[in-house]
């Protein structure tokens, strides 16, 4: 089963215009700006779409140390959900898959680990899960109705236990917090996207000679 969690997302700054007179040391503040309405949820479901995505696969999740990379919010397959979230302090990522389908003792060695291309595919079952690895890459893929959650990493980077954890924190996101994950169309413009971590562009491996 997956369990929730809560995902604290930026909080945005308030500008403060700080005004000194001459001679009286007088300080004006202004106020806040408005915020903006938050959006109902066909308007969200809209965004989803516009990105190719089915709004029941896009999924969050939380790890210590690792933050979302909003650039990396993309499709996966016809229309799952693939995010990447990073350290800044390492650099090591993780990387979330939502899909549709099921795994199966039968099925789970022919499925790809990550992004694939890493060879044979061992699997473990790991209570509700199945832990899963190939080719210097780790996962671990939690069922769920209809669709599959899988929480990826390089095994040199990142451990068992992290994937496991966040394997376990991933969930779907309230109304607030889809609202900061998906792009906000610009006056009728394209999709805007969110910023790359400073090192790499949000792929769950960027080393030299690696693919994905």
């Amino acid at each position: 089963m997956l369990r929730a969690v809560r995902v604290l997302l930026p909080l945005a700054c308030l500008p403060l215009l700080l005004l000194t007179a001459c001679g009286n040391e007088k300080v004006v503040v202004s106020a806040p700006e408005p915020r903006r309405p938050a959006p109902d949820r066909a308007e969200l479901q809209d965004r989803a779409e516009a990105l190719g995505l089915a709004p029941e696969l896009v999924y969050v999740t939380e790890s210590p140390g690792f933050t979302l990379a909003r650039q990396s919010v993309g499709v996966y397959g016809a229309d799952g959900f693939s995010s990447a979230y990073w350290s800044r302090k390492s650099g090591a990522q993780i990387l979330l898959l939502v899909d549709r389908g099921t795994m199966t003792a039968e099925s789970c060695p022919r499925q790809p680990v990550g992004q694939g291309g890493g060879g044979s595919v061992t699997c473990e079952r790991d209570g509700d899960a199945w832990y899963r690895s190939s080719g210097g890459q780790h996962e671990y893929a939690v069922l769920a109705a209809g669709h599959v959650v899988r929480i990826s990493g390089d095994t040199t980077r990142v451990d068992r236990d992290v994937l496991h954890a966040a394997s376990e924190a991933a969930r779907r996101p309230t109304t607030a917090e889809l609202d900061g994950l998906l792009p906000h169309p610009p006056h009728g413009g394209p999709v805007e996207r969110g910023d790359l971590p400073p090192v790499g562009d949000g792929a769950p491996n960027n080393e030299v000679g690696t693919t994905g």
